[in-house]
């Protein structure tokens, strides 16, 4: 959503990379990108005037292929003995599942770790196991009913952020594609 009103623009030119968090923000600090993608916020720092502006929060699920009579899903119980793919831990939703499943006392049957939203699509898809995934990477999927919805987890969410360098006079196009995502408030 946040690309899309560039992509009918002649007179923008849209480059996708793909990197760590850390290279794309020296990247980004070296005015080589404009604006980085990121579920992880980054804390404004004097030495890195950098801002995180936060675009959406998607809920997470937990989705996998359709079973035939297979029982309601019980989170978290269901974990002990069904098999799940979990984002790695350098993920900040992986961190906040883990909690919850550490306070529920359940150590869950983890299949593999993967670091990147679509790779863990195509593990939900080609996989037995349940995918801790937000349901928007998997919704071709989820509508296609190639996968369904297992179980949306309680209280758990992934937040997508657009961090940008601190400018006295910002750029006019990445200004107009921030406009619709309020700016944070300062600290009172």
């Amino acid at each position: 959503g946040f690309i899309r009103p560039l992509l009918h623009r002649a007179d923008v030119e849209v480059i996708v990379r793909s990197a760590t968090l850390a290279e794309l923000l020296a990247q980004l600090e070296a005015h080589t990108i404009d604006v980085v993608l990121s579920n992880v916020a980054v804390p404004r720092d004097a030495a890195k005037p950098l801002h995180s502006r936060l675009l959406a929060e998607q809920p997470v699920s937990l989705v996998g292929r359709p079973v035939k009579g297979a029982p309601r899903f019980r989170f978290p119980e269901d974990l002990r003995t069904v098999p799940v793919i979990l984002p790695t831990h350098q993920s900040s939703v992986r961190e906040a599942f883990d909690r919850v499943l550490d306070e529920a006392g359940i150590t869950p049957v983890v299949r593999a770790e993967v670091d990147d939203a679509a790779m863990l699509r195509l593990f939900a898809r080609e996989s037995d196991a349940v995918t801790l995934v937000p349901p928007v990477v998997v919704q071709e999927e989820l509508r296609e009913k190639v996968l369904v919805e297992r179980c949306r987890v309680p209280g758990l969410g992934e937040r997508f952020y657009a961090i940008t360098p601190s400018r006295r006079f910002p750029k006019p196009l990445l200004r107009e594609v921030l406009a619709p995502y309020p700016a944070p408030r300062p600290p009172s």
